[in-house]
């Protein structure tokens, strides 16, 4: 290393350190370690899948995601894992009767803004899956969204790194004040679904450190995840579970990472260089050999390691990282029940309910047609199936929410069809608007039927049309309009009725060739198993939306780095061939270019010049707001303050959002979020706001020394209403450097 690494900056902040010699977690494992046979070791770096392993039965594992079943000889206790992205999983209903909180999607947290609506969700879904006896939870989504189209957009949290970081570090959090373990997932660069198991993600180095690692390294720094899951892709020609510069040198040399590393179920891919390369654990082995054909964490890891191929001292730090996260996490000293806990079930819903309020966000509201007051009289509800429930998204993360499913729709083809359904949440936004507009005619009309339902708009007050869009993992979408021929039924709708009020329910952003007919556009996402009591509140301004956009939305498919997803010509292929009877045809192998590097999302559509449908950091109130008095602090933890004035006539959130100009080691120069804010301001109130900076947003990765590298001098920043609304601008000095 350079004498240069040991300068002190003004800017920047140093890494965490790695794990001290007496740490006494270290030592107690140790010791479990040294009482150990090989085969006992051999013994915990892998995991089953209960739904296919024979084992579950005779260990009384739930079915659930994957199960090791400890060494009752040493007192190590059984990993009991379940998929808990968005609530604790029930895929398929498979524990039939067990049912949970259904949080909102994930990027309704995220367009909260707020670290403290991230935690309480975490912390939710945490006690509901201890109470089921669960100890290591499947959480702690944090890739970033490259592509507007992407099947899991809504289990992630956007496409800025410091927002997703933030996010997911207090997401995880809250998971562990249970004394449980959470990962953080998927390790990285898992951008879209369409040949998952095969593509090749690429991309420059320095401009993966300073986009989808920075993500992951800010949610390890605050969140402390005892495990970290790797992903099925390939990043820069090798596996994710066998990838020795992510996993030994970034993640476990660079950022010290003291837990350990699970592979995605079905994501190993071999035995030695696997291990070598930093992979601890196989998980959910049954997978391997259906997609991958053999285990390779059992009998031919024993093998490796008799033979000197993988040393003992590696299979040891396997076994020791195992350990010391589920010491640090409390599964040692708080186990989990032995039989399931009753569950706040009406508590929690609320906390449900909080996220989906603060993460919906007004897109437009014309001539004040929101909040709906006293005046309606009538009032038409259309579409999305709104007499019953609300829309989630599928895949792993799919939750059997409290109060039953209303809908389930089945898949006839296609990736997710073997374990995916479209599902509602049993919560009806028409008995909730109902609720609130006693004094109104409400009527509900499926849709289906776009004169019927033109002639009933026509005669409404005001006419609120549910739409829908599915996603889910393992299929991306091929296109960003709402199907089923939704555009021409609002277009139809907002004709008749100038007070024409669009819910979306969807997954990510969508087209809206009909955005100037409408009055008002709510972005719903898909809002959870309290989501029809939320929307109903905001439409009548009982809660004053205060949601931000996570994620650009583009006026065209066209705009985006790629307008469709890579993979698609051999996706079709293979799909042509099991038509004619070939259904062992593969998706041939394919690269991804992903060639905007850290330029993700509002960075790309600045260097293109772009105008986006709705900008990143975007949402409107029911009140407005100004800011004065813009006050800077390059020190060694720089802070922006501000003045922020409620100037309307009712209390709300604001969300101010600190851009820095910085260039990054590909030499491009952009805005970027470097810190961010939710403020309560009640009306007339002016509150002064201190928002501390995070400096390896603005700073340029150094690829020879590993290093960060942060600017001299006077740098630009900006108070933004959103990434394309900058409305305060100053400047703040630092003193730059490598960090120590």
């Amino acid at each position: 290393m350079s004498d240069t690494a040991d300068m002190t900056h003004l800017c920047g902040s140093s890494a965490p350190p790695g794990v001290p010699a007496t740490d006494l977690h270290a030592k107690r494992a140790n010791a479990l370690i040294a009482r150990m046979t090989l085969a006992e070791k051999v013994s915990l770096v892998s995991t089953h899948c209960p739904l296919f392993s024979p084992l579950a039965q005779q260990y009384n594992m739930p079915l659930a995601t994957g199960f090791n079943a400890g060494i009752p000889r040493l007192s190590i206790p059984a990993l009991r894992m379940t998929d808990s992205g968005l609530g604790v999983a029930n895929i398929l209903n498979k524990r039939e009767g067990d049912t949970a909180t259904a949080l909102p999607s994930a990027l309704s947290t995220a367009a909260s803004f707020d670290s403290s609506i991230a935690r309480a969700g975490g912390a939710m879904v945490g006690a509901e899956a201890r109470a089921k006896t669960f100890n290591v939870l499947l959480a702690g989504a944090a890739n970033i969204t490259r592509d507007p189209w992407a099947g899991r957009n809504f289990e992630y949290l956007g496409e800025d790194p410091l927002l997703v970081g933030t996010l997911a570090g207090a997401a995880i959090e809250g998971v562990q004040s249970n004394n449980i373990a959470s990962t953080v997932k998927h390790f990285v660069l898992n951008p879209q679904e369409t040949g998952r198991m095969i593509m090749d993600a690429r991309i420059d180095p320095a401009a993966l450190r300073e986009s989808d690692l920075l993500a992951f390294e800010i949610a390890i720094e605050l969140g402390q995840p005892a495990a970290v899951m790797g992903p099925y892709n390939k990043i820069n020609g090798e596996f994710g579970c066998e990838n020795d510069e992510l996993l030994n040198g970034v993640l476990k040399r660079d950022w010290g990472f003291r837990g350990w590393v699970m592979s995605d179920w079905g994501a190993t891919h071999s035995t030695e260089k696997a291990a070598l390369a930093g992979l601890d654990q196989e998980s959910g082995m049954e997978f391997d050999v259906m997609l991958n054909g053999a285990i390779f964490f059992t009998d031919r890891l024993l093998e490796a390691v008799r033979e000197n191929r993988v040393p003992v001292a590696r299979l040891d730090d396997m076994v020791r990282r195992i350990l010391i996260g589920m010491i640090d996490k409390g599964l040692f000293d708080q186990p989990v029940p032995n039989h399931p806990q009753p569950i706040d079930t009406e508590s929690h819903a609320l906390v449900a309910q909080r996220v989906a309020e603060a993460g919906t966000v007004l897109l437009r509201n014309e001539r004040n047609t929101l909040p709906l007051g006293p005046a309606v009289k009538s009032v038409v509800v259309i579409g999305g199936h709104a007499d019953v429930g609300v829309l989630s998204g599928g895949g792993s993360s799919q939750v059997r929410s409290v109060g039953g499913v209303p809908i389930e729709i089945g898949l006839e083809s296609g990736d997710a069809a073997i374990f995916a359904r479209q599902t509602w949440h049993a919560s009806s936004p028409l008995n909730a608007i109902r609720a609130l507009a006693p004094g109104a005619e409400v009527s509900f009309l499926d849709g289906t039927d776009k004169a019927l339902a033109t002639k009933a708009a026509r005669a409404a007050d005001v006419a609120i049309v549910f739409a829908t869009e599915w996603r889910t993992e393992a299929v991306d979408l091929q296109s960003l309009s709402l199907p089923d021929d939704q555009d021409e039924l609002i277009a139809a709708v907002a004709n008749v009725n100038p007070r024409t009020v669009v819910v979306l329910e969807t997954g990510g952003p969508v087209l809206m060739p009909w955005l100037n007919r409408v009055s008002a556009v709510l972005a719903a996402w898909y809002p959870g198993q309290r989501g029809g009591e939320a929307i109903a509140n905001i439409l009548f301004g009982k809660v004053n939306p205060s949601g931000r956009l996570p994620i650009t939305f583009p006026a065209a498919a066209t705009q985006a780095p790629r307008p469709e997803p890579a993979g698609l010509e051999q996706l079709r292929a293979r799909d042509a061939a099991r038509e004619a009877g070939n259904d062992k045809v593969r998706i041939a192998p394919f690269s991804v270019d992903y060639h905007e590097g850290a330029n993700v999302g509002y960075r790309w559509y600045e260097l293109k010049n772009q105008q986006p449908l709705f900008a990143f950091g975007y949402g409107l109130s029911y009140t407005t707001f100004s800011y004065s008095n813009l006050a800077s602090t390059g020190s060694s933890a720089p802070q922006v303050s501000l003045d922020i004035t409620n100037t309307g006539k009712v209390a709300g959130a604001d969300v101010p959002q600190i851009y820095v100009r910085a260039t990054g080691a590909d030499g491009t120069t952009t805005w970027r979020l470097a810190g961010f804010a939710r403020v309560e301001i009640a009306p007339g109130a002016t509150k002064r706001v201190l928002i501390p900076l995070e400096p390896r947003t603005y700073a340029r990765w150094d690829v020879a020394s590993r290093q960060w590298v942060f600017a001299s001098g006077e740098l630009q920043i900006a108070v933004g209403r959103s990434a394309a609304d900058l409305v305060l601008l100053g400047t703040m000095t630092c003193s730059g450097g490598l960090n120590r």
